[in-house]
């Protein structure tokens, strides 16, 4: 009898913003996942714009040195109806994507309905239906705190779902 390999494959996600940046790890192997870190990176109010894109770049060169990563995941822009606010939220993006690529990672990106259909079945799925299929996925007491690190873990797991379909696909 031979029994199957499974490479673990280790996984940050990112939920981008200015003020809160939330970010998850997150290792898959054979289909199971489960929790590494999570957290906020979090930059002061009323302090000059490139200075939190600066706190935001060093925090996630951090984190991914700390936790080696081997794939990255975050959320695509979602434009609302308030350009100001989705202007800083492409900032806080690209200063992510630039820390990622700097790293040498695979950078995947979702729209925040596949994230939703990936982890909840649903693409319309609500924040406290997501919180909790976050919670029940990676077996945890209370959903992670604060929301957008919930967010971030919820990228992760959707990344840590399709992934292996990707790398089958690729070739790898």
């Amino acid at each position: 009898m031979q029994l199957a390999c499974f490479t673990l494959m280790r996984t940050l996600g990112i939920d981008p913003g200015t003020a809160i940046m939330g970010w998850g790890v997150v290792d898959e192997q054979g289909g199971q996942i489960t929790l590494v870190a999570t957290g906020a990176l979090t930059t002061p109010a009323g302090m000059p714009h490139p200075e939190r894109l600066r706190i935001l770049y060093d925090g996630l060169c951090e984190l991914i040195a700390r936790h080696r990563p081997d794939d990255a995941a975050i959320e695509e822009l979602f434009f609302g109806k308030n350009v100001n606010t989705a202007i800083t939220v492409g900032q806080a993006r690209g200063v992510a994507l630039l820390a990622l690529v700097q790293a040498g990672l695979s950078i995947h990106e979702y729209k925040p309905t596949v994230v939703k259909q990936a982890v909840a079945g649903y693409g319309g799925a609500d924040k406290k239906q997501m919180q909790e299929m976050v919670r029940v996925t990676l077996g945890l007491a209370a959903a992670p705190r604060p929301d957008d690190a919930a967010d971030a873990l919820a990228i992760a797991i959707c990344h840590a779902y399709t992934g292996p379909t990707l790398r089958r696909m690729a070739g790898e």
